[in-house]
């Protein structure tokens, strides 16, 4: 069928279209809320280890180059799941039980050189401090069981800044994407219905629709 046609179809059933979005409409104000508070933690760690046997002459250069590694290393750890387990180890033991599941995709990760950077994105501004002081906890005191190479070393990690959350503004995509998509199906949705029954009607409003099946039209009967 050409635009045209569909276009026929739609506005001849407009109620139809248009019921499911009034209702939906109606739903979601009633209903919606808007997202709640979310805070960010950013902490950075120093990063590297203490080169053993240096020389008079030595420039330190190896030095510095590994705790870029580390640093870069670090920033991958932070992000798995053995990590977030052992951040919910520590927070379990200061009586705050949190899954791990929630302590993972909460924490984002960077690095600039030697300096690990740290973001954690939590909904609650008390525990946010919680999560951050295990993060930081877990990074300066066992950070070198994470790599095989790094055991029994120095801390690999010192952490630079104190947890201090600071609140994030809602976004408006987040605020109406929900509201929008719910919309926008219910919308589909009365195209839909309004399509199917123009399928099962089997009412000849056009003689195009008659010429379509192969009878000819002597005639039309005007409308008043």
């Amino acid at each position: 069928m050409e635009l045209q046609t569909y276009w026929k179809i739609l506005t001849r059933r407009w109620w139809l279209v248009v019921a499911p979005v009034i209702v939906v409409t109606l739903y979601v104000a009633a209903t919606y809320a808007p997202p709640g508070p979310l805070y960010q933690v950013v902490m950075r760690f120093a990063t590297g280890t203490k080169a053993a046997g240096l020389s008079e002459d030595y420039d330190r250069y190896h030095t510095w180059l590994v705790s870029e590694y580390i640093a870069n290393g670090m920033a991958d750890v932070a992000k798995t799941g053995v990590f977030a387990q052992a951040v919910a180890s520590r927070l379990a033991e200061a009586g705050l039980e949190i899954a791990p599941t929630a302590i993972q995709p909460a924490i984002v990760t960077d690095n600039a050189q030697s300096i690990l950077v740290i973001y954690l994105t939590w909904p609650d501004a008390e525990q946010s401090v919680a999560v951050a002081e295990a993060i930081a906890a877990e990074l300066a005191e066992n950070g070198g069981a994470y790599f095989p190479q790094l055991e029994d070393v120095e801390p690999v990690a010192r952490p630079l800044d104190a947890p201090a959350p600071v609140p994030l503004p809602p976004g408006l995509r987040a605020q109406l994407m929900g509201p929008a998509v719910k919309i926008g199906l219910a919308l589909v949705v009365g195209i839909a219905l309004a399509l199917l029954w123009h399928y099962l009607d089997p009412t000849v409003r056009e003689a195009a629709e008659l010429e379509d099946v192969g009878l000819n039209v002597l005639a039309e009967i005007p409308r008043r």
